[in-house]
């Protein structure tokens, strides 16, 4: 499987777009409604009117623990910018949602990315989006074990493209 994202900004921004045949109002509750969300990343707890949120991934292998979300922008359902930090790191993220011809397409956003970390974001995000994509369709989500047998040898494409 080939990489589908790309670098913008000097390559300080991942670029990663998904298409889905669901109304853009679906892919939006995906995207901000816990319960959606836990199906194929994690779920969130708290009060999103306060600006920010705990967020609880679920579809790691092991416990994580939750990581506050702060959210910078919050217009539905179009555009959602949040920014967080945790053990891996600090991340900026914008999903833009666009519907044309019964098509929403979603395109992800990491912004001030540390390009040596591409390695392993970008398979990362390549499986977390394959997920969403996967709920909306009703299928099975790939699992970590489709994670290490291909999305994780993407690492060596995702690092060429930092160089």
């Amino acid at each position: 499987m080939n990489p589908t994202g790309t670098l913008a900004d000097d390559g300080r921004t991942l670029v990663l777009v998904r298409r889905f045949a669901a109304p853009i109002e679906d892919v939006w509750a995906s995207l901000v409604d816990s319960e959606r969300l836990g199906r194929w990343f994690g779920t969130w707890s708290g009060d999103p009117s306060t600006g920010s949120v705990m967020v609880t991934m679920n579809a790691e292998g092991q416990p994580v623990p939750p990581a506050l979300f702060e959210i910078r922008t919050c217009e539905p359902p179009r555009l959602l910018s949040i920014t967080a930090s945790d053990d891996h790191g600090d991340w900026r993220l914008t999903a833009e949602l666009s519907a044309a011809e019964g098509t929403t397409t979603l395109t992800l956003r990491q912004e001030e990315i540390d390009p040596t970390s591409l390695p392993e974001t970008g398979p990362g995000w390549e499986w977390y989006l394959d997920r969403l994509v996967a709920v909306l369709s009703d299928d099975s989500p790939p699992t970590l074990d489709d994670f290490e047998a291909t999305y994780a040898p993407m690492g060596a494409a995702y690092a060429a493209m930092a160089e």
